[in-house]
């Protein structure tokens, strides 16, 4: 290996590290709140949490550094297909979602930074920028029922892996390592695909109540998982689901904390 990639490795691990850490907080304010009269956090939520704790600046700029990995890693994925992914339509669709990832938690690592004062904006709870440019020029319908189909098919993607336990294939771990995994990663990665599946059901609701004549911004922002605590909560023994969701999320932590320690880097063929 290359002293150019050698690094890639820890920082790729500091990154699933990261992503568990922030899914940690995430559980301890959800199960918190289903006994409480409070409400589940998202993700800014929970960085706005961790600011606030004892040398939570200090645990903070760690954070940054750490999704900074996980971002590089994700564009490392999906762009040199570490995983072998291929260029089928199957492959792509991997692909694209690794790269929606690196997305997605760059943004993260921006609202992190905005917290942490090194530049204005950023913190605010606007909708996603390239969906609100998608929705100007496809329209609010067809953009929703694009995001519909993506959160469900991520939410099925979630459960099949799972189900077939295809994680094991990208953990290098012995025998007594996956007696401990399997659960973990079966209980975490269902948990999380119910988040999607929630989301994407949410979104067909606003989608239902939406002016069919409106081609610009519903004025609402695209739901996440604030919005699916929040919904959670509202059901009959929403306490109890609550309880059980926020317990679900601390174990997809664990899974990202597995993957730090266990999962396979295959950066050497990139």
């Amino acid at each position: 290996m290359t002293p150019s990639k050698r690094w890639v490795k820890p920082l790729a691990r500091a990154g699933y590290g990261a992503r568990g850490l922030i899914y940690t907080i995430i559980a301890v304010l959800t199960v918190t709140a289903a006994f409480t009269a409070g409400s589940g956090a998202g993700t800014k939520g929970a960085l706005t949490t961790l600011l606030g704790q004892p040398f939570g600046r200090v645990l903070l700029w760690l954070l940054v550094i750490g999704l900074a990995g996980y971002v590089l890693w994700r564009l490392i994925q999906s762009l040199l297909d570490t995983d072998d992914h291929g260029l089928g339509p199957k492959g792509l669709a991997v692909r694209g979602g690794l790269l929606a990832s690196a997305f997605t938690y760059t943004t993260l690592a921006v609202f992190a930074l905005a917290l942490l004062g090194v530049f204005s904006g950023g913190g605010g709870d606007g909708g996603n920028p390239v969906v609100e440019a998608m929705i100007g020029f496809f329209g609010t319908q067809v953009v929703t029922i694009a995001l519909v189909l993506i959160f469900a098919g991520i939410a099925l993607a979630h459960w099949w892996k799972a189900i077939t336990r295809r994680y094991e294939d990208h953990m290098e771990a012995d025998e007594d390592a996956m007696n401990l995994i399997h659960p973990i990663s079966i209980i975490g990665l269902t948990a999380r695909g119910l988040v999607f599946a929630i989301i994407s059901m949410l979104l067909v609701f606003r989608l239902l109540s939406v002016d069919p004549t409106q081609s610009g911004s519903t004025g609402d922002t695209q739901p996440g998982l604030e919005e699916v605590l929040q919904f959670v909560q509202s059901l009959p023994f929403g306490s109890v689901l609550l309880a059980v969701m926020g317990v679900g999320l601390g174990t997809f932590a664990l899974y990202s904390f597995a993957q730090a320690r266990w999962r396979r880097i295959n950066i050497e063929d990139a």
